[in-house]
């Protein structure tokens, strides 16, 4: 079992940038990848990155590529999202979520079903 609990949401002026914090529970977290998923109002739930349990494979999705970076440290049992440069577009409910693979990630660690997921923290871009 694991339980997960972000933070560090809130309202930022475009091209600002915030870090989001996931901190999980539970003894097997380094066994883990790692993703974070951002719903906006009105749309579909939709993948932004992801990070292998041993940190050394990242996927982002193409919105956010260049922008946003996941970085885990299995020691303190966190994952955190930095998101520079951030755009309205990026307004959304972002939550982090659990998923068992193999070590090294591909386009399937965004459409795989997860096994846990957050509460979800609000990210607020103003223009």
């Amino acid at each position: 079992q694991v339980q997960l609990v972000e933070s560090g949401g809130g309202l930022v002026q475009a091209g600002g940038s915030l870090r989001l914090s996931c901190a999980a529970s539970g003894r097997t977290f380094s066994s883990y990848a790692m993703g974070w998923f951002r719903q906006a109002p009105g749309k579909e739930r939709e993948f932004v990155a992801a990070i292998s349990w041993s940190a050394s494979n990242t996927y982002y999705a193409d919105s956010v590529k260049g922008r946003f970076t996941i970085s885990r440290d299995n020691a303190k049992n966190t994952v955190w999202l930095q998101m520079n440069s951030l755009k309205p577009e990026d307004t959304a409910v972002y939550s982090c979520a659990a998923v068992q693979t193999g070590p090294k990630l591909a386009s399937w660690v965004a459409t795989i079903p997860y096994d846990y997921w957050g509460q979800g923290t609000q990210v607020t871009v103003s223009s």
